[in-house]
């Protein structure tokens, strides 16, 4: 090989590494979330670091009230200096696909009764892609490397973005909180079409989000 080629990989390498650890952001058990006082670290999944449950028969329930999503205004969030506009956008995606979600297992209502969950979902971090670099680190020889191996260990890929936010699930008769949770989602490290646009990777974490939702209440 190339000595020139080998030194330039080795340099995407190396940048690729210290990129994705400084763009990494890490979950908080956000201190105005009404739950935050009731959860607690969880190791068993390294996407969902704080949680708090009960027992409960997700099957005894067949109606769902879905909130508007919250914004978290903390001063812990995690958004940087990410525009409003995206913040909005964010938002806005993910009361579409978790409703989306939601409809092919409950019926959606708006009052509170016999047999139905509310869920509130806090927006409270994100991160966006790095534009274009994000894309070629997954077709250079290097960044394949590491890559390959955030891949395998469903970790996060070089220079793409993320989402985190907090499930907050009650029972809708009593107010009772069954259920909470804070999460990062992030698509695969190689998912390619989620590291073009600046949202794209966040948005496909909400989505992936979504999924795991509804595989708990299933």
């Amino acid at each position: 090989m190339d000595r020139s080629i080998a030194l330039r990989g080795l340099g995407t390498l190396l940048f690729c590494v210290a990129a994705a650890g400084c763009a990494s952001v890490v979950p908080v058990p956000y201190s105005e979330m009404a739950s935050s006082a009731y959860m607690a670290p969880d190791k068993s999944d390294a996407r969902v670091p704080y949680r708090y449950s009960t027992p409960v028969d997700w099957r005894a329930y067949n109606k769902v009230i879905l909130d508007p999503v919250v914004i978290y205004r903390g001063k812990d969030h995690q958004f940087g200096d990410m525009s409003a506009k995206d913040k909005a956008t964010l938002a806005a995606h993910m009361q579409n696909c978790f409703a989306d979600r939601l409809r092919g297992r409950f019926a959606l209502v708006r009052d509170r009764g016999p047999n139905t969950l509310r869920i509130r979902l806090t927006l409270t971090g994100a991160v966006t892609n790095t534009p274009v670099l994000g894309t070629l680190s997954r077709f250079d020889v290097a960044g394949a490397v590491y890559n390959g191996v955030q891949a395998a260990r469903d970790g996060e890929g070089t220079l793409t973005g993320s989402v985190i936010y907090g499930v907050e699930i009650f029972d809708a008769t009593t107010s009772r909180l069954i259920s909470a949770y804070v999460t990062k989602q992030y698509p695969g490290a190689y998912d390619i079409k989620a590291t073009a646009g600046a949202l794209a990777a966040a948005t496909a974490g909400l989505d992936k989000g979504a999924d795991a939702l509804m595989a708990q209440l299933n």
